[in-house]
């Protein structure tokens, strides 16, 4: 059963002073909120009426709906026998399509199509003639965002805690992979679904054989290289070996400012000096006075070992880790996405190589499709969030200790991130922007039969 919401206007409740009753008997009547689950529905109507009271939304006190309402204070005067109409919404999607996988043949989209870019590059040019030129983000003079320093050290513990926390959930939450494909299943025993493209998968009819799962197998390891001077010269080709690689989310942390020691990086106190569209000099900043031992803002957490990882000992605490986990994984992709508004993060287009700076590096380790005629190299262009954090995508599992999930209703289950699908059976609750793909709220056929009738 597909529960949606529905608009409905009543014209025949009259233009009388009972006309709010009438609207909420009819209403109430329809609605089972005690033995259904439901989102929370947003009740508009005609402000103009000066019959609909908040006292008539009494009924609804006693059910699992929340009404919430917006009232102008402005009431005009208008003619009783206009007909009124109760409009109910729910403020997030039931479901939502799942986030297309693009083929190794094809280059992913720009995040704006480069028409647009075009178009907006020609607005700012006809703008920009006789004028003064605009401010310069601090970035692009060489320096970091002060505002932003907190949010950097915050991203980096969350990521940490995050890390450390999967690790401990590994141990009672059943993770499986497949040894043949980057695919993921969390559950007591892995999805029948025959959607395996690894090696020798025709041979095997397209089934997955399922091996316990690693931490790497849930987050995606994803690294770039460190940059000591992130306004300097450009990779080469020749320097892909010399320099360090770390993970990209650290990188970006340390360039917005966090203090790492083992990973050393160029602070400048003045902007620089532009003689060239590409060339600059650094200011002479030998007025001001020494530069202090740079301490970190904040304490920065260290990860764990997988032997150091100590497993819940009961549910309540699995619960409390599960939230905790959760709030870190948000927490980590909201301050990572407002960092790349000020610190470009830049993606190749055909292999999922990922560079934080202005400018992406010049090695030709690009062994996508057709890289020969590219000559290895990468094609740049401006990274999202899922570029910088892929959040792997897993079949969501309606009854953990249930019946397991069914190959002829595969139409019907959800995905969620392999994060928030592992909180989710650890006792965490879901957040509204995962139920629209998790499907929570579709009910699933107990049989293809069943199935077969669904419209």
């Amino acid at each position: 059963m597909i529960i949606t919401s529905s608009v409905a206007t009543w014209k025949d409740c009259g233009s009388s002073s009972n006309y709010p009753l009438c609207v909420m008997a009819l209403y109430h009547s329809k609605l089972r909120a005690s033995s259904l689950k439901m989102e929370p529905f947003t009740v508009s109507y005609d402000q103009r009426s000066e019959f609909l009271k908040l006292s008539y939304l009494h009924s609804f006190q006693h059910s699992n709906v929340k009404v919430r309402h917006s009232l102008n204070p402005r009431i005009t005067r208008t003619r009783l026998h206009e007909p009124h109409a109760l409009v109910i919404s729910n403020e997030h999607p039931q479901n939502a399509d799942f986030p297309r996988n693009y083929s190794r043949k094809e280059k992913k989209p720009f995040p704006i199509p480069i028409v647009e870019l075009r178009r907006a590059a020609r607005e700012r040019l006809k703008k920009s003639k006789g004028q003064p030129k605009g401010r310069v983000p601090p970035p692009k003079k060489g320096l970091i965002v002060q505002s932003l320093l907190p949010l950097a050290y915050d991203v980096f513990n969350a990521r940490i805690t995050l890390i450390n926390n999967l690790r401990k959930l590994l141990k009672v939450v059943p993770v499986h992979a497949c040894g043949w494909c980057d695919e993921i299943h969390v559950g007591l025993e892995g999805h029948p679904f025959k959607s395996c493209k690894g090696k020798r998968a025709t041979l095997r009819n397209g089934l997955h054989q399922w091996t316990n799962a690693a931490i790497e197998d849930v987050l995606v390891p994803v690294e770039a290289y460190h940059l000591y001077d992130r306004l300097g010269k450009r990779i080469t080709h020749e320097e892909r070996f010399s320099i360090l690689q770390i993970p990209a989310v650290m990188e970006l942390c340390i360039q917005a400012g966090v203090h790492i020691p083992e990973y050393p990086t160029k602070r400048r106190r003045k902007p620089i000096i532009r003689i060239g569209k590409r060339e600059f000099a650094d200011a002479d900043e030998s007025d001001l006075p020494e530069p202090l031992l740079e301490v970190p803002l904040k304490p920065l957490l260290t990860e764990i070992s997988i032997s150091e990882a100590v497993a819940p000992a009961n549910e309540e605490e699995k619960t409390l880790l599960a939230e905790e986990t959760l709030r870190a994984w948000e927490k980590m992709r909201k301050g990572a996405k407002r960092l790349m508004q000020m610190y470009r993060v830049r993606a190749c287009g055909y292999c999922p190589e990922v560079h934080v700076g202005p400018s992406g590096h010049k090695a030709q380790n690009c062994g996508a499709h057709k890289h020969q005629q590219r000559n290895g190299q990468h094609g740049w262009q401006s990274a999202v969030l899922d570029d910088l954090i892929p959040p792997r995508y897993v079949w969501h599992v309606p009854d953990v200790v249930g019946l397991p999930l069914r190959r002829e209703l595969r139409n019907f289950y959800g995905q969620a991130p392999a994060v928030v699908e592992i909180c989710f059976q650890a006792g965490a609750a879901v957040p509204d922007q995962y139920k629209s793909t998790m499907r929570l709220d579709i009910g699933i056929p107990s049989s293809v039969k069943e199935a077969e009738m669904a419209v």
